[in-house]
């Protein structure tokens, strides 16, 4: 039985720069596995998966007060599983690729101004 998860791609520039070692880097449900991460990558971006490699961070955990002479209390961040998968020879996503396309376009015009 196979559930849906939802993952959603990182937008940061270590992911970026992974990327162009055929290698993203995904955001998913903590309570999800290896296999159901990959099955989604597979599914909602119709790709073929070679390898993922997951961790887990957890949550920071942060002090607050609630006024002048209130006890100061803990709380802390949710836990976040990342996924870092590996596609196929050929395959890619193109999660960066407009923004790569966009720094091309503010370059060109840059230049075009001097």
């Amino acid at each position: 039985m196979t559930t849906h998860i939802s993952i959603y791609p990182r937008a940061t520039e270590k992911a970026y720069g992974q990327s162009k070692n055929n290698i993203y880097v995904f955001d998913a449900p903590v309570s999800a596995n290896k296999q159901e991460i990959a099955a989604a990558v597979e599914l909602q971006y119709n790709v073929k998966t070679v390898g993922i490699k997951t961790l887990v961070q957890t949550g920071k955990a942060i002090r607050f007060s609630t006024g002048k002479r209130a006890h100061p209390g803990a709380t802390k961040h949710k836990d976040l599983k990342k996924a870092y998968v590996t596609l196929a020879e050929g395959d890619s996503i193109k999660v960066f690729e407009e923004a790569a396309a966009e720094e091309q376009k503010v370059k060109t015009e840059k230049k075009e101004k001097k």
